[in-house]
């Protein structure tokens, strides 16, 4: 722990599920925290702040450019820049591809994968100036195995992935590493009580780990890839879904 003291977070998605879970992870590493979510995360900013931790929320659009741009100012103008982004805000319909309209393909895209254009627009000059930052965007087990009725969210998830890897290489002399999470089917409250909440026994057992993953499981190589234990790892997608994707 304290691995990040004097480091500044953000989070997207930061207020619930999987993006709380990773803001508590941060502050209990030392960093300041910007939860950066269109929900309120007013519940997980008093989470971090019991148990001693600094934290601040800013209610933000991932879809706009605008709404972003002002995000990372009131984190910069709060803790003092950013040094680390953690893109894990995004959503995911579904939609067979023959009834989605461009409309919803655009929105997907502009939520899921345009966002982390943005984002790094606004917190990498900082980083740059630093000498030191780290990127990490949450993407998914779908880059690679497809499936049914997601076409845009694979199709973004799999952007995040070659944005990663192209920007690795670009900032990397400059202290900056750039790097994805492809969570499995991980249990949150709003997979629960989504379109294929009947399908975490199913899943578990096609796992190496025969049970369902949870938020929890995806903060140790969060707080890893975002300390300097992981200062020569870049450009890379770690899976983290139980063993499902090799057997």
């Amino acid at each position: 722990m304290n691995r990040l003291t004097g480091k500044t977070a953000i989070v997207t998605g930061g207020a619930n599920g999987i993006g709380r879970a990773f803001s508590i992870r941060l502050a209990a590493e030392g960093a300041n925290v910007a939860i950066a979510d269109i929900a309120d995360g007013v519940h997980t900013v008093a989470a971090i702040k019991e148990v001693g931790g600094n934290a601040v929320a800013v209610r933000c659009d991932m879809t706009s450019e605008a709404e972003i741009a002002a995000m990372a100012k009131v984190a910069g103008d709060t803790f003092g820049g950013c040094d680390i982004l953690v893109h894990n805000a995004g959503i995911y319909p579904t939609t067979l591809f023959e009834q989605m309209s461009f409309a919803e393909w655009r929105h997907v895209l502009a939520l899921n994968l345009d966002s982390m254009f943005h984002l790094t627009k606004a917190v990498l000059p900082n980083m740059r100036a630093r000498g030191w930052g780290r990127i990490i965007a949450i993407s998914s087990t779908t880059f690679h195995s497809g499936i049914a009725c997601k076409t845009h969210y694979s199709a973004s998830k799999a952007g995040l992935i070659g944005f990663a890897r192209s920007l690795a290489s670009e900032v990397g002399e400059f202290g900056i590493t750039v790097n994805t999470i492809a969570p499995g089917f991980i249990r949150t409250a709003t997979t629960e009580s989504g379109p294929e909440s009947d399908r975490f026994d199913s899943h578990a057992q096609q796992q190496a780990i025969k049970r369902t993953g949870i938020p929890e499981d995806l903060v140790g190589p969060m707080a890893f890839l975002a300390s300097d234990d992981a200062a020569f790892v870049t450009g890379q997608t770690i899976l983290v879904d139980g063993g499902w994707r090799f057997i």
